[in-house]
């Protein structure tokens, strides 16, 4: 007789000794490894991305990121000559107040790029390898490195050009800078949050976040001010950045205000804040 599909079937008795084939079994599903450095493979893609797209596609690209704060600092310096004839600190005009906007500048960069970092990468958001963490330490990371290096390209160059008589110490410098970074980053986190829920929030702060200039001391230094106005201005933690800075640009410049305590305080509790706060509500921020 013709076999039948049925001979195939395995019948009560037969055991796994039967002959190889005739009993068949379903390949076993196989499961995939998670890719290794997920996260870091994530933001390295953020981060390209946002290269692309702020740099890569305008004109002269990086050029523009030295060229814009430079062109502020001329205004300021050519603008305070002719009022008075001798800056705050140094002999330079133009190096005076390159160290106190450059360093308000990564302050100002820092806290608005954070505060949409969830917006510009709602896209990349959608997939689920992606987080909202990556999106954020994606542009600090971006924007804090193009902001350090455009700080010393500017003042080296100043530096070559200039009679400033200045004296380079790295350490003050770059605690400085990295106190204002922080103090950006903690802001553009709680603002991302506070915009996202109330988008009003937006407006608010800008109109409040516009005398932050005059109040960071970019101008001036807090000590030839009336007393009474110092004692307000070193409640403003941008006043400890820019006078650390400034203390490692000119060697006559002792800043005895400056507190590292208070300043990095403020920055990281900024920042545990706004992580806390981002956690929490990432989902309602996306869905605006």
């Amino acid at each position: 007789m013709p076999a039948t599909p049925l001979d195939d079937l395995p019948r009560s008795g037969d055991t796994d000794t039967a002959t190889p084939g005739a009993r068949r079994h379903a390949p076993l599903p196989q499961t995939l490894k998670p890719p290794r450095f997920k996260s870091l493979r994530s933001i390295t893609a953020l981060t390209l991305r946002e290269m692309e797209s702020t740099y890569g596609r305008q004109p002269g690209g990086y050029i523009w990121a030295i060229l814009k704060p430079m062109g502020m600092i001329v205004i300021l310096s050519v603008a305070f000559s002719m009022i008075v004839h001798q800056p705050p600190l140094g002999v330079s005009f133009i190096f005076f107040y390159a160290t106190g906007f450059l360093p308000f500048d990564i302050y100002m960069t820092m806290s608005s790029k954070i505060s949409g970092a969830l917006s510009y990468s709602r896209p990349m958001l959608s997939y689920p390898r992606v987080t909202w963490i990556d999106a954020v330490i994606a542009r600090a990371v971006l924007n804090g490195l193009t902001q350090i290096i455009v700080f010393f390209i500017v003042i080296f160059g100043i530096m070559a050009l200039y009679e400033t008589r200045a004296q380079f110490d790295i350490g003050p410098v770059l605690v400085g800078l990295l106190m204002i970074m922080f103090i950006g980053i903690g802001v553009g986190m709680l603002n991302a949050v506070l915009i996202g829920l109330y988008p009003v929030w937006g407006i608010i702060w800008g109109i409040l976040s516009r005398p932050l200039f005059l109040a960071s001391a970019v101008l001036f230094v807090p000590e030839k001010m009336p007393p009474n106005i110092t004692s307000i201005l070193l409640w403003n933690p941008l006043v400890h950045g820019i006078g650390l800075v400034r203390k490692g640009l000119f060697p006559t410049y002792d800043a005895p205000y400056v507190s590292l305590v208070f300043g990095f305080g403020i920055g990281l509790g900024l920042c545990a804040a706004g992580l806390l706060f981002l956690r929490a509500h990432y989902k309602t921020v996306l869905q605006q």
